[in-house]
């Protein structure tokens, strides 16, 4: 295994993020995502895969760009959710 390939998170990791970004209110974005979508009958788990989709985009440039964490770019793809056809622009 090459250092890219141990370096990449794993769709559990990407869902104890946002775990922990629920827990800490941070951002607070996340929370009221998870709230919109369970409102509207997303189960929690599928929410939380959802807006670990939403953070795999960040994660990714920073991991494979070197680039600083997008906050704006999240929470706009936080707000579309549960729509993901930006993830084929990604």
């Amino acid at each position: 295994m090459n250092n890219d390939n141990e370096a990449m998170m794993t769709g559990e990791d990407l869902k104890q993020v946002v775990e922990n970004q629920l827990s800490d209110n941070n951002p607070i974005k996340v929370k009221s995502t998870l709230m919109r979508l369970m409102m509207t009958g997303t189960p929690r788990e599928e929410a939380i895969e959802l807006i670990a989709c939403a953070l795999s985009i960040e994660v990714l440039d920073v991991m494979q760009k070197q680039a600083s964490f997008n906050l704006t770019r999240y929470e706009t793809h936080l707000d579309k959710l549960p729509d993901i056809s930006w993830l084929e622009e990604a």
